[in-house]
Formats: structure tokens, sequence, C-alpha cells
């Protein structure tokens, strides 16, 4: 199975979402497929192997369908970082730009143990604002970042850049 194909043949591109001018990618149809979505999972646990992660990470909101079946595989906690507002207990807040604005998000100060090693996967790599908000909030928290996975990342944006010498895992690259 060809899975960059795969993956590629089931992400819906629409124009001006959720703003004009923001190409948006759609992971829709790859969700719908249980051969893609199974096969973006298991890549993603294949790419750092069982037992080396002790909680993922899932950003609200596409991130969340992502991580949990990972953290699943992984036999490791599965951690929401949220919009501003929606975790019900203390919270790290960070805020940072987005390609269309600005957004905070946050996480229990509690969801980690010390040391703990901490995967953070999400949807899309686009300027690396949420990405590096999130490896921000980890750090904070008390966690050790082994790296972020994530499905598409858009280099074009060089969210990268931003990440400094974080491992990042892209399953496809445009």
């Amino acid at each position: 199975m060809d899975l960059d194909k795969l993956i590629q043949e089931r992400i819906r591109d629409v124009d001006d979402y959720p703003k004009p001018g923001v190409l948006f990618k759609d992971i829709t149809p790859l969700l719908a497929d249980h051969v893609a979505f199974a096969g973006v999972v298991d890549a993603i646990v294949n790419h750092h192997g069982r037992g080396t992660i002790d909680k993922i990470v899932g950003i609200e909101a596409r991130g969340f369908i992502i991580a949990a079946p990972v953290a699943y595989h992984f036999g490791a906690g599965f951690v929401p970082v949220r919009k501003k507002g929606k975790l019900p207990s203390r919270t790290h807040e960070e805020t940072y730009d987005l390609e269309y604005g600005t957004e905070t998000i946050e996480m229990h100060v509690d969801a980690f143990g010390p040391g703990d090693r901490v995967l953070i996967v999400d949807d899309v790599l686009a300027t690396g604002g949420t990405a590096r908000a999130a490896v921000d909030l980890v750090r904070r928290g008390g966690g050790e970042v082994a790296g972020i996975s994530v499905l598409i990342e858009l280099s074009f944006l060089q969210g990268r850049r931003r990440l400094g010498n974080v491992d990042v895992h892209s399953l496809v690259t445009v």
C-alpha cells in the first residue's frame, strides 16, 4: 500500500475556509476510510516505536481524532490541549499567532509526571505557532518532548523553523 498516495487522495482542499484566502485541508474523507485512518495511526506509532512514549498530546480539535488511537496503540495516556476556557481545572496557557489570527491554548497543570516522554500529535503543521505553543506547554508542565507527529506539513509556510531542534515527523509534505 502506498500510504502517501492514499493520504493525499483522501484530503480535500476547501478554498476560503475558515477565512478568505485560506486553503483548508479537510481530513474528514481520510477519517471515513478505515484503511487510510488505520494506516496513519500505524505509521505514527511505527515511526516512534512502541514503549518509547508515556503521554500523547492531542491538539484541539482534529489532533484529538488522530492522537487518541495513537495513545491507545502506544499504551500511553492521552492529554488534550484545548482552546482557552475549555478545560475544567487549573491550566497553563500559551498565546500564539496563526496564519489567520491569534489563539490561546491550555493544558492542565497536572497533565504530566516528572520526565514523562511526550509525543505531540496534530493534523497539520502550518506556520508552527500551534506546535510551538504545545511544545512550550509540555515543557512548562514538566514533560519531555519526544517529538511532534503530523498528518500534513505545509512546508511552504516553514513551520519547522519555529520548532528549533524538536523532532518533527510528517506523513505528507506539501
